[in-house]
């Protein structure tokens, strides 16, 4: 081998390429997705998670297709037994259409989550869970929240605020279900 290494030897009209054929604009893609998806997927909104997760997979599923290398001869043995020179391997398609199909069936979920979420309160933002909010305050500050102490003594509902869970009793036709009278 020449004293450059094997880059040296190499012609130069000849492009040098990673084995599986990776550019670094694809891997510049492939981390702005993961990026931009985890940052979306941290956020309250619903509709951002969802677009974060739709991008997530996008970037999961270019990796996978990336890590297969360049395409080849279809993975079929011949007649005779041989197999073709240059075989594309199809586990990483096979891993890419199952990653597909399972962050079709997570989109659809969070979709409807979402759709729920908004008819029942008008808005797409998760809420904070008080009753977590509360257990968490106890366990790292050691003891019962001031504020806690005196909406339990005074019988004040958590979930004042939405309306769910009250019930007036100067008005009969109001109940404890959301949506309405009965």
């Amino acid at each position: 081998m020449s004293p450059g290494g094997w880059l040296a030897a190499a012609p130069a009209a000849e492009v040098v390429l990673a084995p599986t054929g990776a550019s670094v604009v694809s891997a510049v893609v492939v981390g702005v997705l993961f990026a931009t998806g985890v940052f979306l997927l941290l956020q309250r909104a619903l509709t951002r998670v969802l677009i974060g997760l739709t991008l997530l997979t996008h970037g999961a599923n270019l990796l996978l297709l990336l890590a297969g290398g360049r395409a080849g001869a279809p993975p079929f043995v011949k007649d005779d037994g041989s197999v073709p020179a240059g075989v594309a391997d199809p586990l990483p398609q096979a891993m890419a259409l199952t990653a597909i199909v399972i962050s079709f069936a997570v989109s659809a979920l969070l979709l409807a989550l979402a759709y729920r979420s908004y008819a029942l309160t008008g808005d797409d933002v998760v809420q904070d869970d008080v009753e977590d909010a509360r257990i968490s305050q106890v366990t790292l500050g050691g003891g019962e929240p001031a504020g806690a102490v005196a909406d339990e003594q005074a019988g004040a509902p958590e979930r004042a605020e939405t309306g769910v869970g009250r019930s007036d009793p100067a008005d009969p036709g109001q109940d404890d279900e959301p949506g309405g009278r009965t």
